[in-house]
């Protein structure tokens, strides 16, 4: 059982919580009350401004609707006051430009290309809402009028402003990329600026909204006469003031001292002058090398003279071989090769300005058009070279040949840079070059194979035989002509390569070339060889044959080896220089035995033997007479006849002399020996007319007709 103090405990407990319980509950049945007071009283507020605002609704929507329709009927009047104003305008645009049209667009496209703007708004307005308006038809005429003055100031600005380039400029333009060092960029200004934005703005202008392109034909055919006439300066210039000393030079930029070039000259291209160079130091330093760097044999007395002049002749001799060659005609290839240079790089310029000038879809054909007459002056003027050098083939004139090798050299050299230049051009322009290379190839070809074989069957006559035996024109020839091939072997071999059936004309490589090259100028050597041999049979003395022989061997040898054609001989014929000094020691024996018929008297063979103490028979002293005498009339003809003849080569002359005058010194001491003391006559000084030194000066004297 709970003890009676907690229990009542535990009632007064509960009677309090019961009593604050209660108080809660009053509380909120207060609350409660207040509560449904306000909300009766917002609800009463509420319903009283939702009747105002339907009251103000109902009197403000009917002002705003009066109010917006007042606003749209004021824009509409001034949509269409605006309307008439343009459409008003478009009848006083003729009245407004036709004086600036008429005045023309000079000093103010600006304001000119902007009439026209106005102009052609009015035409594309009438024409679309009054297209029977007589308003059209005069701001057509005007639009018209003003699209034939921009295409005139088009053509004035063109005209007026396109100038020919310099030779000098030109020069100095090609020049350039031969300097090593960097150089500054020659400038090629074809229009000013100015004037070029204005040809550019008249330009879009035509095309964009004049649709008319007759501007491209006035700007093709204007650019097209100045790259024409430029480049027929630079070759007239050359014409005027190239001399043998080299190539016509001057500086390009205006502002600096003309007597000081901006470019060092241009290196001339190989050609005959090489020839002539060689005959100037045949001249003046002889052919043994020893000074001038000369590449043949050292020339004395008439030898020299003959020589000189032998080889002047040979410039332009019967045969044609380097015949019809002077300073002109090399003034005449440098000029054309040194414009194929300048039209690529006038070309290159050209182009750069036309596409600034021209669209771009019209820029291949307008350039194609531009670069026709230059192109087809050059390749006519090739073309006139590969016919000229046909007609002297035929006449047996091979110096042309030396003129195709420069230019088609440089040709094909400058080909990359022409197909870049020339492409997107027509097939028929980008094959021109290729065409003119050809051409030239297959005459080269053609007179390199005609040299050859004129070489072979040069014919056989007395009076152009050299009377000393010295070297024969056609050899120098021969050889002058092979020496002008070292400067073009990538182009001679190329030639010869081109007339290979088994090979096409892209396929062939250098070493295929050069193989050719050195086999022809193995064929040439053999030819000239067999001519020699032929000629050499016109002698009648077997002697001077072989000293012809000798001399001519010995000259072909000597340039051989003291230039690269023994390099380009040795790749198809490696005992070429063996065979040489063959034959030349085979000359040497073979001129040796024309003494034999003096030694012979005086050799022991058929000598009448005999005891010392013994007088001689009247025979025998007959016998010796006999051999003295023969042997003093054979020393003395030989001498006097083979003094006249020649041997140019310094070393080969005290060679065979030296040879010589040992063999006759020896056997004619011997037969002194002999003989000197033998009583064999009662004049012995009529019989033993020489000592042996004498002997000795005399065949010191031979081959020298000062001696």
């Amino acid at each position: 059982m709970i003890p009676p103090q907690e229990a009542s405990a535990r009632r007064r407990e509960i009677e309090d919580k019961l009593k604050r319980e209660e108080e809660t509950l009053s509380f909120i049945r207060d609350s409660l009350e207040k509560s449904d007071q306000l909300t009766k009283n917002m609800v009463s507020i509420l319903s009283s401004f939702e009747s105002r605002l339907m009251k103000l609704e109902n009197s403000i929507i009917p002002v705003h609707k009066q109010t917006e329709n007042l606003q749209r009927l004021q824009e509409n009047v001034e949509k269409t006051l605006s309307c008439l104003d343009h459409v008003i305008s478009y009848y006083h645009v003729a009245s407004d430009t036709e004086r600036i049209i008429r005045e023309g667009p000079t000093g103010r496209l600006e304001e000119y290309l902007g009439s026209m703007a106005k102009i052609q708004k009015a035409v594309e307005y009438f024409q679309d809402n009054s297209p029977d308006s007589p308003e059209l038809n005069k701001v057509k005429l005007l639009f018209e009028r003003g699209k034939d003055s921009l295409e005139s100031e088009f053509r004035s600005l063109m005209t007026r402003h396109s100038k020919v380039v310099s030779p000098v400029l030109i020069l100095d333009l090609i020049g350039g990329e031969e300097e090593l060092e960097v150089q500054e960029e020659v400038p090629l200004e074809h229009l000013p600026e100015g004037v070029l934005l204005d040809a550019i703005r008249i330009s879009r202008w035509l095309v964009e909204f004049g649709r008319s392109q007759d501007f491209m034909n006035v700007y093709y055919q204007i650019r097209s006469s100045q790259l024409d006439r430029s480049i027929r300066g630079l070759k007239e210039h050359f014409r005027k003031n190239s001399s043998a000393s080299g190539v016509p030079y001057s500086p390009a930029i205006p502002n600096k001292r003309k007597d000081t070039p901006t470019k060092k000259p241009i290196k001339r291209p190989g050609t005959i002058r090489k020839a002539q160079n060689l005959l100037k130091q045949y001249s003046q330093h002889g052919l043994d090398g020893k000074k001038g760097g000369s590449n043949l044999i050292p020339l004395e007395g008439h030898e020299h003279d003959f020589r000189v002049k032998h080889l002047s002749e040979a410039l332009n001799d019967k045969h044609g071989l380097l015949a019809g060659r002077d300073d002109m005609l090399d003034v005449e290839t440098d000029a054309y090769i040194h414009c194929i240079s300048a039209f690529v790089k006038l070309a290159q310029s050209e182009y750069q300005l036309l596409v600034e000038v021209i669209p771009e879809h019209h820029q291949k054909k307008t350039f194609d058009s531009l670069i026709q007459d230059a192109l087809d002056g050059l390749m006519l003027e090739g073309e006139n070279i590969v016919s000229a050098a046909r007609k002297a083939i035929v006449r047996h004139d091979f110096s042309a040949v030396l003129t195709i090798f420069p230019i088609l050299r440089h040709l094909k050299q400058t080909k990359p840079e022409f197909d870049q230049v020339l492409q997107g051009t027509a097939a028929s322009t980008k094959n021109k070059l290729p065409s003119l290379i050809t051409s030239m190839e297959t005459v080269g070809a053609k007179a390199l194979e005609d040299f050859a074989d004129n070489i072979k069957n040069d014919p056989d006559k007395e009076y152009n035989m050299p009377k000393d035996g010295t070297v024969h024109e056609l050899t120098s020839n021969a050889i002058l002509f092979l020496q002008q091939l070292l400067d073009f072997q990538e182009t001679a071999g190329a030639m010869l390569a081109s007339q290979e059936t088994s090979s096409s004309a892209t396929s062939y490589s250098s070493e295929f070339s050069k193989r050719l090259l050195s086999t022809y100028i193995c064929k040439v050597l053999g030819n000239l060889q067999l001519n020699l041999l032929s000629k050499s049979k016109v002698y009648e003395d077997p002697a001077l044959s072989a000293i012809f022989l000798h001399n001519n061997y010995n000259y072909i040898l000597k340039a051989l080896e003291k230039s690269e054609l023994i390099q380009l001989v040795a790749v198809t014929q490696k005992t070429a220089e063996r065979s040489y000094r063959e034959h030349i020691e085979q000359q040497i024996q073979t001129y040796q035995r024309s003494w034999l018929k003096v030694t012979d008297y005086i050799t022991e063979k058929n000598l009448p033997v005999f005891q010392p103490g013994v007088k001689l028979r009247d025979k025998e002293r007959q016998m010796i007479k006999e051999r003295f005498k023969g042997f003093n009339d054979g020393l003395e003809e030989l001498c006097k006849i083979q003094k006249a003849w020649a041997i140019p080569d310094t070393e080969q002359r005290d060679r065979i002399r030296q040879a010589q005058k040992h063999i006759v010194k020896e056997t004619y001491r011997a037969f002194l020996h002999r003989y000197s003391s033998v009583p064999f006559t009662k004049n012995p000084e009529k019989y033993i007319k020489y000592r042996v030194e004498q002997v000795g000066d005399m065949i010191d004297r031979l081959f020298d007709t000062s001696a």
